[in-house]
């Protein structure tokens, strides 16, 4: 069976809980291409957000389905966004165990050859990017490393030729409007 992100088997998928292994096959060939379909469109660069909709089925149905007809590309930092959780959650807490094993399995059916870490100038760039961000709305310490991430992801999908995918609509906005050359495309998480 394949994942919402890559090839996973049905026992890393039935390991995360019942419920998460049907939403991950809700989306089956997300991530991939089926044999004929490899011209539809640019690629595309996703964000933290596809991975966090999708695992708590709350993708809309248009960006399901054009996340199965366009090639995905994913970022080490989106990837690192994601781990973070594991040292972030409380080990005591029930639920814990269950979405580590959840986050592993995602992280894990991630085909290989489609994660890409951004270049050195990708980074430099970034960093300036999100300054000019944090000092132009005047934002606060504690918001300035997420921004980085932003930038690190709108400025990597600007370099490989990608779309970005993210209902992040403020924070990749204005970053576009400080750099008009990166393509967004941009969605609303369904209710």
């Amino acid at each position: 069976m394949r994942s919402a992100w890559g090839r996973c088997s049905a026992t890393q998928i039935s390991d995360v809980g019942e419920d998460t292994a049907e939403q991950v096959s809700r989306h089956c060939y997300l991530g991939h291409l089926e044999d004929g379909i490899a011209g539809m469109g640019d690629q595309l660069r996703a964000d933290l957000h596809e991975f966090v909709d999708v695992l708590q089925d709350r993708l809309p149905e248009g960006v399901a389905e054009l996340l199965r007809v366009r090639r995905i590309n994913h970022s080490a930092v989106a990837v690192a966004e994601l781990s973070h959780l594991l040292g972030r959650l409380d080990p005591a807490h029930p639920q814990t165990a269950k979405v580590c094993q959840t986050v592993q399995a995602t992280s894990a059916s991630i085909p290989v050859h489609r994660l890409q870490a951004p270049s050195v100038a990708v980074m430099t760039e970034a960093g300036m990017l999100a300054g000019m961000h944090a000092r132009l709305q005047g934002l606060q310490r504690q918001d300035r490393q997420s921004l980085l991430n932003d930038a690190l992801l709108f400025l990597q999908a600007l370099s490989q030729g990608c779309h970005l995918l993210t209902r992040n609509i403020a924070d990749m906005d204005y970053l576009q409007q400080l750099q008009p050359g990166g393509q967004v495309l941009f969605y609303r998480q369904k209710a």
